[in-house]
């Protein structure tokens, strides 16, 4: 409201000014043109409050009046304001050309208290309306760069939330798939074990301490490593993790002893040599796609022989490939069937690919991922 008033309040000073110039002139000398001045100055008055939806008809139209109306320069000065601000340039021009030639026919039919030189009023008149037309086009170019300043912090904000959003998307994922990776594994082993201890009846009481003491440990160590998975949580001054498993190619070793303690009949060949040259992010997935293949194994083929192969080289990339047999009975272990899902999200992350299925009385799991990953 504020800038609608100061707006009328300075037009309303300009109009006073110029008319108070004439109005003497006007009313001694040729009164019809005193009367002829208040009727087309309130003309102008309501035309200017319509100038942003018609810009360039009003400016017109009240530049025109003002050659016969004093009170209408204020209107034509705010109106020559609103056009300039569009920064149309022949718009702009034709304003001004209009403008000084109006300004220059008020000089000479309007009753002057003095008379000044031609040359004197036209570059006083160009001036003025050089003046106007260039405060207009600085007003322009100013909301713009306001607008522009909005619109990109707006845009701004919107790609931060986005942003922000698919980082906790993709943080939700990333702790899926590692909670599934990281868990399946020991819950399975706990679960064949209390599954042995259900269905052994020949089983002394230091075997059957021996087989609770088992599925004590994998499931102290399932508890450890999901403490280690939520390690999202992060150090409050530092903002790092706390703790996050991080299993390589070197930690697969161990991954398959602990398979073989429990009971599963794991056969390895690698011809990759030296795991110290992979990279660790290559040798964490090739360690994952084990595991989830050791996992599938003991839930669907429990007892059956698995042959894991790990091999490659730097410009081939790397080809992990766990076969088991097909297994007779279903297992009872509960699954959300979603290992493999995860793991090829994982896979295929890493620029690689996954791939599963029978291969005659074979389940086989085929990975591979670049040396690079």
């Amino acid at each position: 409201m504020w800038s609608h008033l100061w707006r009328f309040g300075l037009s309303a000073l300009i109009s006073t000014f110029v008319w108070a110039s004439i109005a003497r002139g006007q009313w001694y000398d040729h009164r019809w043109m005193f009367w002829l001045d208040l009727a087309l100055g309130a003309v102008a008055w309501v035309a200017v409050c319509f100038r942003r939806r018609w810009p360039l008809p009003v400016a017109l139209l009240t530049i025109v009046l003002s050659v016969y109306s004093g009170l209408a320069s204020g209107p034509s000065a705010l109106a020559s304001v609103s056009l300039a601000t569009r920064r149309v340039m022949w718009q702009i021009v034709l304003t001004g050309v209009v403008g000084l030639v109006c300004a220059q026919a008020f000089v000479v039919i309007q009753p002057q208290q003095g008379s000044d030189p031609y040359w004197l009023n036209l570059t006083i008149n160009a001036i003025v309306g050089v003046a106007i037309l260039a405060w207009g086009m600085f007003v322009g170019s100013r909301r713009e760069l306001l607008w522009t300043l909005r619109d990109r912090a707006e845009r701004a904000e919107a790609e931060q939330e986005l942003r922000s959003g698919k980082a906790r998307s993709d943080e939700r994922a990333r702790i899926a798939r590692e909670m599934h990776d990281v868990l399946a594994h020991r819950i399975s082993q706990v679960s064949m074990h209390a599954g042995a201890l259900a269905f052994r009846e020949d089983l002394s009481a230091p075997d059957m301490r021996d087989s609770a003491r088992t599925i004590q440990e994998q499931a102290n160590q399932a508890l450890h490593e999901l403490r280690a998975v939520l390690g999202v949580l992060r150090d409050q001054e530092t903002g790092q993790l706390l703790d996050s498993p991080q299993p390589t190619y070197a930690d697969l070793p161990c991954l398959l002893d602990s398979a073989r303690e429990h009971g599963m009949h794991v056969d390895f060949s690698t011809t990759l040599g030296e795991h110290e040259s992979l990279p660790g992010t290559a040798g964490r997935t090739v360690y994952r796609i084990v595991q989830e293949g050791l996992t599938n194994a003991a839930k669907h083929a429990p007892g059956s022989r698995v042959f894991v192969e790990v091999g490659g080289t730097p410009e081939a990339g790397i080809d992990v490939v766990v076969r088991n047999p097909l297994g007779f009975l279903r297992t009872v272990t509960p699954g959300a069937g979603l290992g493999l899902v995860g793991l090829s999200e994982r896979a295929e992350l890493r620029g690689g690919r996954l791939e599963h299925g029978n291969d005659g009385s074979m389940f086989v799991l085929h990975g591979w991922i670049p040396w690079a990953a």
